[in-house]
């Protein structure tokens, strides 16, 4: 099995608020090794966490030297005029198997649709790279045209679009997300619901009518098992997390979605 979803970081970063202060340390692959031996994941994905092409570079650095990470989720500047040759520097390493950005924190709702941000997508399908799409329910009216108008893109959505598991409700997040499910190149990761859920009284049951939902929408074949670890660690477990997710049943897709060995 494969965990599609996780970090390793040096310590804090911008994006963390007073009450992540739990994971506001460094984390690295010794750090969760012991969980994926315990669990039965063999190989993870690790995923950018900062506008950094630095920061990819380190983690492709790490891929090559360490068996447990099989591809790593970069970022590029999806709007800079030179991004087609960031790319293909990045990808003399053969652990390049996508890209991302943090799109849900882009104060446009509409950036997908930027003709230099969809300029930067070309380069990532000519690359034959995924593209991650971190988003909320906001974003996803832009991200389904972006999806229609790239066919052969292969996109991951990750954290199932973050629904409000909270506050228990559906819309306006189920009504966006549904339409993906008619378009073959789009995958959803099956991560991060805990933390979308309430941190300290959610119980498997929570998640249950969201995760059905994506099963409905999405079938086995095309949603992924991502732990979000250690950003998990604020609401539960490693162990917790498989289990709540049922990561044997889609454990196995990641290594198609990413082209990894």
């Amino acid at each position: 099995m494969i965990d599609a979803h996780v970090h390793f970081w040096d310590g804090p970063l911008g994006w963390m608020t007073p009450e992540m202060a739990r994971i506001a340390r460094p984390f690295g692959p010794e750090d969760l090794r012991p969980s994926l031996a315990a669990n039965g994941i063999d190989r993870v994905v690790l995923v950018q966490t900062q506008s950094s092409v630095d920061e990819t570079q380190r983690f492709l650095a790490l891929a090559a030297a360490d068996d447990l990470v099989g591809g790593v989720v970069g970022w590029v500047d999806l709007t800079s005029a030179h991004v087609a040759d960031t790319i293909a520097e990045l990808c003399e390493s053969r652990y390049l198997a996508g890209v991302r950005h943090q799109v849900h924190d882009e104060a446009d709702p509409d950036w997908l649709l930027r003709a230099d941000v969809r300029r930067g997508l070309r380069a990532v399908q000519k690359a034959g790279l995924a593209y991650d799409l971190l988003v909320r329910a906001r974003d996803l009216p832009a991200a389904l045209r972006i999806a229609r108008a790239f066919p052969e893109l292969r996109l991951v959505i990750d954290h199932a679009a973050k629904p409000p598991i909270a506050s228990g409700e559906l819309e306006p997040w189920a009504a966006r997300l549904a339409p993906f499910a008619e378009l073959e190149q789009v995958f959803c990761k099956v991560s991060g619901l805990v933390t979308e859920a309430d941190w300290k009284r959610w119980r498997p049951e929570d998640l249950r009518p969201y995760r059905e939902r994506l099963l409905g929408w999405f079938g086995e074949d095309r949603l992924l098992f991502g732990s979000d670890w250690p950003v998990c660690l604020l609401a539960a477990s490693y162990e917790e997390v498989v289990e709540a997710y049922d990561a044997a049943r889609f454990g196995g897709n990641a290594a198609r979605v990413y082209g990894l060995s």
